[in-house]
């Protein structure tokens, strides 16, 4: 069901929207989460560093498909919010061919190099078989992410983030279940988990495309819709290109820092694998908050209602506090026991390396979410530039750091990298957002 997010009470309206898109990130994250959990505690602790380790380059991939989600769904969102339905629908087809089209070119380039990137990142000889096998089988299942992204953003720019929600339970619930047949049952391991995620993600897809062609078949329009339009394609890479730059960077940079982790052995290897999923979902639960946040600003944009963003952007900052306290108190006070549902008890050194990561981290969470919602404000307004210095100089700093400080401290010393990357980005989104770059940077 679609929804103008133009009237009503901003703040009444951001809540009903986001909340659905909160409640799919958890679910989201849970099946992710499975698949290290149901390979540490079913295949042990070198399957848990083998999902690890390959971790950072499927995060490249999923880089380019969440900057393609984000391109589309600001423009789509700003059309939406004006009334201009036929140019919407171009948008929405548009961004499906030319999103096809990539998903296809990095499938066959990611299945080309898949070994050798995996070389490059130093990964270590006992689990190199199977964090390469991983990552061919996710490789394998790129179209599928890539197209289920797209119809989720374009289910939100039309103020729909229940649909969504839905087919992702069903996705979450199906991969966890198979995860856990594959491995402790049929005893395919590493594999098992990849083929688990690539099924369930292959039917959300298919069920989700169904669904958003029927959606828009709802909106009336006039004329002839244009299947494609090279000016269009041309307005959505304006904002998708700087955002898959900015999400592939920060993938490159953890990248950088996993070569760091990957010198220190397996059991370091495997409590970074652990902490840094439980990392990903809280920060991956405010970015949720912030895209909910960017499709709100986008589509007020479009209708020239600038003080609703304003409103919006107050209310996303609350939202985002309430989420980041239990997210705190559970990763600070009770990291073990976290970490304890990725691996057994006398993985002693793997325990360790998790609980002082997310010690070290978690109290900045309530930094960083100011970042995440500025961050909103601007992308919803096409305002790429900032968002990409304010996100850059998170990613640089905290690589330049992490090795500077590995030396004297060790792989703590990559945690303490974190904060101060966080600290400094969250000043210069919030100094870009005071400065009304949010309202400058707006497309026409």
């Amino acid at each position: 069901m679609v929804k103008d997010l133009t009237e009503g009470k901003p703040e009444v309206v951001l809540w009903k929207f986001s909340i659905p898109m909160f409640v799919s990130v958890i679910f989201q994250q849970l099946y992710n989460i499975a698949d290290s959990v149901i390979a540490g505690k079913f295949a042990g602790e070198d399957a848990l560093a083998a999902v690890g380790a390959s971790y950072p380059i499927t995060m490249i991939f999923m880089a380019v498909a969440m900057g393609c989600n984000i391109g589309c769904s600001v423009v789509i969102s700003q059309l939406f919010g004006g009334k201009k339905f036929n140019r919407m629908k171009t948008a929405v087809y548009t961004t499906l061919i030319a999103s096809t089209a990539v998903a296809l070119f990095l499938t066959v380039t990611g299945l080309l190099a898949s070994r050798a990137m995996m070389v490059m990142i130093h990964t270590p000889d006992n689990i190199f078989a199977d964090a390469a096998l991983y990552l061919r089988i996710y490789i394998g299942g790129l179209i599928f992410l890539f197209l289920y992204n797209i119809a989720t953003g374009i289910f939100n720019s039309l103020g729909d983030s229940k649909t969504p929600l839905y087919f992702l339970i069903g996705s979450s619930l199906g991969n966890i279940v198979l995860d856990y047949i594959f491995v402790a049952y049929f005893h395919w391991d590493v594999a098992g988990v990849a083929w688990a995620t690539f099924l369930a993600q292959g039917v959300s897809c298919v069920l989700s495309l169904i669904t958003l062609w029927r959606r828009l078949s709802q909106i009336k329009t006039e004329g002839k819709v244009a299947l494609f339009s090279g000016e269009m394609l041309g307005r959505i890479c304006v904002i998708a290109v700087p955002s898959i730059l900015q999400q592939s960077f920060i993938s490159v940079g953890n990248m950088f820092i996993q070569t760091l982790v990957n010198r220190c052995g397996s059991s370091v290897i495997a409590g970074y694998s652990a902490a840094i999923k439980l990392n990903t979902f809280a920060i991956t639960a405010f970015t949720t908050l912030a895209n909910g946040l960017s499709s709100f600003t986008a589509q007020n944009i479009g209708a020239e209602k600038f003080e609703r963003v304003k409103k919006g952007m107050r209310a996303g900052i609350a939202m985002a506090l309430c989420v980041a306290v239990p997210f705190f108190l559970a990763y600070f006070f009770f990291s073990g026991t976290m970490l304890q549902l990725f691996m057994n008890e006398e993985s002693s050194m793997a325990m360790e390396t998790g609980r002082n990561f997310l010690q070290i981290v978690s109290p900045f969470y309530f930094v960083v979410l100011v970042k995440l919602m500025a961050d909103g404000v601007l992308r919803g307004s096409g305002a790429m530039r900032e968002f990409m210095v304010a996100t850059l100089s998170d990613l640089v700093l905290r690589v330049i750091l992490a090795y500077i400080f590995y030396a004297p401290f060790g792989a703590v010393g990559i945690w303490m990298s974190w904060p101060i990357g966080w600290a400094v980005a969250t000043a210069l989104s919030v100094f870009f957002y005071l400065k009304g770059r949010w309202i400058v940077g707006r497309s026409s």
